[in-house]
């Protein structure tokens, strides 16, 4: 351990708390020095290679056994390396919201298996684990003892207090943001983003962010070499503010990164804040010192408008401010994920009336719409709740199941073409529909995309299901050629360019390679022919190209320059 990494450090802490009591400091001293024992392995930073997977630790199962050991065994023969890195969605105990309300962040739910199968899986692809640092569930040992007059636990939770200005706080939730809850000595309150299962711990309490750093450490030191920190930008709280993305926030962000670097360098920090653009940005820092990726949260609900309307503009325009970040840092792409399609990242983008179109179409699908509340008390869209390939049907022209294969894929097309790492749900790989047996029985709209699926039954479908199969070798086949292209490292650079309206088009290029990479994908259902900005190969079709291309309905093209 050095004297430098502690003047770092104290320098964070100091940022968080203004003055740092020396036992604070002697305390994180002493928790450095206990990992400094530890025996660490460095993982490779992320290249052209990396593709994500974002699944629950049981999305496969077999009947009586733990679920991990199939979900790999799974992945492992069927789909192979088309995927680098999964993301295990929170994989310990929980009490509700499908493992976001975590009761013991140190411990794998039984029903997934043990940390020994962790490491199994890791033997086998890099893992990403689920940090859920802002809450934990109500039944947790903390809450309880918080409830039960624990000295420990004392201050481990916010109560309500009249002299709190709450009037401004900004939250995704139309629940109340304090609930009672019975304790030892009468009522007690606590506050509560979520919801009453979902307690906030209080990180302005100093023995809660240093045992929030052990568990960090531990999880990176237990093969997580990327870590998820869910609704990390709600961790402080200030009265009279909005109380989300408060500078100690981030500040608790750059903590953790000067941390894990010491350790375990390339270690990848990926922040979950589903908020309007700029917003989401800010947790690069400056590039070098706080999150590794953050989450593409614009992405999703832009192309789903693009192939909505047939028109890429809205998406171009958008994507022509985005630019490399660092050679440390990059975007962390996506379409579908455990949760909705946000709408929030949408603002300043997408007028009110073409919102609501995107919220139409979802109802027409089959799909559901939550809310947010907001310091005016009204609410607003906060996400809609639908399988992605669903959502992009549009009513009265997508009527064949190769209309839903080629759409998906040329939806797809473009995330894994986009700076940044990708990251597909293992329902798009899979090629699943909405489940409407999951939203019914539970009445949670999320649950209309987080099936689970018996390992014999997935298998014989992704065989006999002609959608299913298209999908899920479709994607393969993409993923295998991107694969192979310098041009896609998460930190090449990318021009997008302004062709036709109906078509997106960039070119990627690797300046350290020279490679370059031309991308173009038709959001319509007409077939356009464009210019290419250069002759080469067509990756696609593996032939020359030059001049022009055409693209048919929902078509793409990859032309490698020559």
């Amino acid at each position: 351990m050095s004297q430098e990494l502690m003047n770092k450090i104290e320098s964070h802490l100091e940022e968080i708390y203004g003055e740092v009591r020396a036992e604070d400091l002697r305390q994180f001293e002493h928790l450095i020095a206990q990992w400094s024992e530890k025996e660490w392995i460095t993982p490779a930073a992320p290249a052209e290679k990396n593709v994500y997977l974002i699944t629950y630790g049981d999305s496969i199962y077999e009947e009586g056994k733990p679920t991990l050991p199939a979900l790999q065994r799974f992945l492992k023969e069927e789909v192979g390396d088309a995927i680098t890195d999964v993301h295990l969605l929170p994989m310990f105990p929980y009490t509700s919201d499908d493992g976001f309300s975590v009761t013991d962040y140190r411990k794998i739910h039984p029903d997934l298996g043990d940390w020994g199968d962790i490491r199994s899986f890791s033997k086998d692809y890099r893992m990403m684990f689920d940090f859920v640092a802002n809450h934990m569930s109500q039944s947790s040992e903390w809450f309880q003892g918080y409830l039960n007059e624990d000295p420990k636990f004392k201050d481990f939770f916010i109560p309500n207090d009249d002299s709190f200005d709450a009037s401004q706080v900004v939250r995704p939730r139309t629940s109340p943001l304090f609930h009672e809850y019975e304790g030892h000595d009468g009522t007690k309150t606590a506050w509560t983003t979520f919801s009453k299962d979902q307690v906030d711990v209080n990180f302005k309490h100093f023995p809660v962010l240093l045992e929030m750093t052990d568990i960090l450490l531990d999880y990176a030191h237990q093969g997580g070499t990327s870590i998820r920190l869910d609704a990390i930008g709600f961790i402080w709280k200030e009265s009279g503010t909005t109380c989300i993305h408060l500078p100690q926030a981030h500040e608790i962000i750059k903590l953790w990164h000067t941390v894990i670097n010491a350790f375990q360098p390339n270690t990848q920090i990926i922040t979950e804040t589903n908020v309007p653009h700029k917003e989401n940005i800010s947790y690069f820092g400056d590039g070098t010192n706080e999150a590794n990726m953050v989450y593409q949260f614009t992405l999703p609900p832009l192309v789903l408008y693009s192939f909505m309307k047939h028109n890429a503009k809205k998406l171009t325009d958008w994507a022509k401010t985005i630019d490399k970040v660092s050679n440390e840092a990059t975007y962390f792409n996506f379409l579908a994920s455990h949760d909705g399609i946000g709408m929030r990242p949408t603002e300043g983008i997408l007028s009110e009336d073409e919102k609501q179109e995107l919220v139409d179409q979802v109802k027409r699908n089959g799909g559901e719409v939550s809310y947010k509340s907001n310091p005016d008390g009204s609410q607003s869209v906060y996400e809609l709740n639908i399988n992605y390939s669903e959502a992009l049907k549009n009513e009265g022209e997508d009527v064949t199941e190769e209309d839903e294969v080629v759409k998906m894929l040329a939806a797809h097309s473009i995330l894994l073409s986009v700076i940044g790492v990708p990251a597909i749900y293992y329902h798009s790989l899979l090629g699943s529909k909405n489940d409407y047996e999951g939203l019914n029985n539970s009445g949670i709209p999320r649950r209309i995309n987080r099936e689970k699926l018996e390992l014999q039954r997935i298998r014989k479908e992704l065989n006999d299901d002609t959608r299913r199969n298209g999908i899920f070798t479709g994607l393969k086949e993409m993923i295998g050629v991107r694969q192979g292209e310098p041009a896609f490292s998460p930190y090449a650079d990318q021009e997008v360019l302004e062709i036709d309206e109906r078509v997106f088009a960039l070119v990627r290029y690797n300046q350290e390679t020279g490679d370059q990479v031309f991308f173009a994908v038709n959001t319509s259902r007409e077939e356009v022919t464009i210019p290419l900005p250069f002759e080469g190969i067509n990756l696609v079709e593996n032939r020359d190209a030059s001049g022009t291309i055409t693209l048919p309905r929902y078509g793409f093209k990859w032309i490698k320059k020559g």
